[in-house]
């Protein structure tokens, strides 16, 4: 029989631990009960629930996958720790696994749900467990739940978009970048040295090309070292305060992608604001995880200042047109919100609006990007590949 390591508290109130053999978990549980300790966790030894120290391993994706099979299953009437028990036996995710496992424990330790999610900040937010104690104390936990899934749906719709409009022209000039130095690194110095033996007069274009080929073989390591140090560097100042709301700043103001991130940032405020305002959670605690969860250091500035407003008494969208943050039309439509008594309604309409501008934003840069990445590589592959043959056509027509 496997043995179970368990810890609890006697009638006295004193804390204790120990090990038992039993088939089960559930009979080690009950014999702990017939020796009058209240159990707290039990777990099989040899099979200690860790968590993982360094990052959670842990998506956005699985977690609305959970929090949506979660919603299911509590509106069909199932105890709340078989869910957690059933969701997390079949977790592919192993360390998701171990935090839904770890939640059932506490849980089945008397634990509230949200007081147990707490514990796995990096996996369940602010936003999440408001939400969840939000649930439980108005005993709305399914409906909660389901506006949760769609929620993080949402949110990972939003995140995607993001990538796709960073990744895709990022990567291509990448990859990019890296072909033309390995061309200038390997290949033009075998050409530089052909040109040499035969002491033709090199044109303009090709002295350029060979000029750039040896300076990236004298300097291709420290020139790597070196953007490794200052990508290391602005991500180090990134996360300085300062740092943060300059890079923050200079996102926003960027031409085209720019306007897509402003974009996106009132969509995930109207969203998330609008998912606590009709879960019951206070405004002020709404408009707080909100900032946290904006994504943006401006963006989340804008939002505490309107929050210390609204302490102060006055309504949301006055202090939110301070900002200079948010369009005109979605302080108006906040206000109108507001007066009628529907913000959060209000506030849904704003974030589907901003989404569908967010998709066809996405669209048109993606279509404009092609083009323009094409006839970039196109010039500079070519360009080199034309300055190479040109030397070779002088002597074709010398020798003719």
């Amino acid at each position: 029989m496997p043995a179970y390591v368990f810890k609890g508290k006697t009638r006295a109130g004193s804390a204790t631990s120990g090990e038992r053999t039993a088939d089960s978990k559930d009979a080690v549980i009950a014999m702990l009960r017939r020796e009058q300790i209240l159990v707290t966790s039990v777990k099989e030894k040899g099979k200690e629930i860790a968590l993982p120290k360094f990052g959670t391993g842990i998506s956005s994706k699985d977690v609305a996958i959970f929090t949506r099979q979660f919603s299911v299953m509590i509106d069909a009437g199932l105890p709340l720790v078989q869910c957690l028990e059933i969701l997390g036996t079949q977790q592919d995710n192993p360390n998701f696994a171990k935090v839904l496992l770890q939640v059932r424990q506490d849980v089945e330790g008397g634990a509230s749900l949200a007081d147990a999610m707490k514990k796995h900040p990096k996996v369940f937010d602010d936003l999440f467990t408001n939400m969840i104690a939000a649930g439980e104390a108005g005993g709305i936990l399914d409906t909660i739940l389901k506006r949760l899934a769609g929620y993080i749906e949402k949110s990972v719709k939003l995140k995607s978009q993001v990538k796709s409009a960073m990744v895709y022209p990022v990567a291509v000039i990448s990859i990019a970048g890296l072909v033309v130095a390995v061309i200038l690194w390997k290949v033009i110095p075998t050409f530089a040295a052909l040109f040499a033996g035969l002491g033709a007069q090199l044109p303009l274009p090709t002295r350029i090309v060979i000029a750039l080929s040896n300076w990236t073989v004298r300097l291709i390591v420290p020139g790597a070292i070196g953007m490794i140090a200052g990508i290391y560097g602005l991500k180090r100042w990134h996360d300085t305060y300062k740092g943060r709301r300059i890079l923050d700043n200079i996102v926003l103001k960027m031409p085209v992608l720019g306007m897509i991130m402003r974009k996106i940032a009132v969509a995930r405020f109207c969203r998330t604001l609008a998912t606590l305002i009709s879960s019951g959670v206070p405004i002020l605690d709404g408009l707080e995880i909100t900032a946290k969860t904006s994504g943006n250091a401006i963006v989340e500035d804008a939002i505490m200042e309107t929050r210390k407003s609204v302490e102060g008494g006055q309504s949301i969208a006055a202090p939110l047109k301070q900002t200079d943050v948010f369009p005109p039309m979605v302080v108006q439509m906040i206000s109108v919100g507001e007066q009628t008594g529907a913000l959060d309604n209000m506030l849904s309409k704003i974030a589907d609006f901003y989404e569908d501008e967010v998709d066809t934003a996405v669209a048109n840069l993606m279509t404009l990007m092609e083009p323009i990445l094409i006839l970039f590589l196109g010039t500079v592959v070519g360009g080199i590949v034309i300055s190479m043959y040109l030397p070779i056509f002088s002597l074709i027509n010398n020798l003719s």
